[in-house]
């Protein structure tokens, strides 16, 4: 299954690195490279996120990253991810609204 990565949650990626960058460089790219990798893995079993609760939409799923959410969305031959955002925050609907192919 083909993973797509949103300008979304490409802006939210360098946000995280730039956020952690400002105390440890290194680490924020590992980290950075690190949910990558998470996302990427869900081209391997795209169910394994849980439905996101407060979307409450089956195609709508999410991956908790540390602390951190990563959202996708299911197609039947692809996955997009959404946003990636802080774990203790809520997911807005406008926040996935923008995506292609709703």
């Amino acid at each position: 299954m083909k993973v797509i990565w949103t300008r979304e949650s490409l802006e939210q990626l360098t946000e995280i690195e730039r956020y952690i960058a400002s105390d440890n460089p290194i680490k924020a790219r590992e980290f950075v490279e690190y949910i990558i990798r998470k996302g990427e893995d869900l081209s391997r079993n795209p169910c394994i996120g849980r439905i996101v609760p407060e979307i409450s939409k089956r195609n709508i799923r999410e991956r908790i990253i540390k602390n951190y959410r990563l959202a996708y969305r299911l197609y039947k031959d692809k996955l997009e991810i959404l946003t990636v955002f802080e774990g203790h925050r809520l997911l807005r609907m406008d926040e996935i609204k923008g995506s292609k192919n709703k």
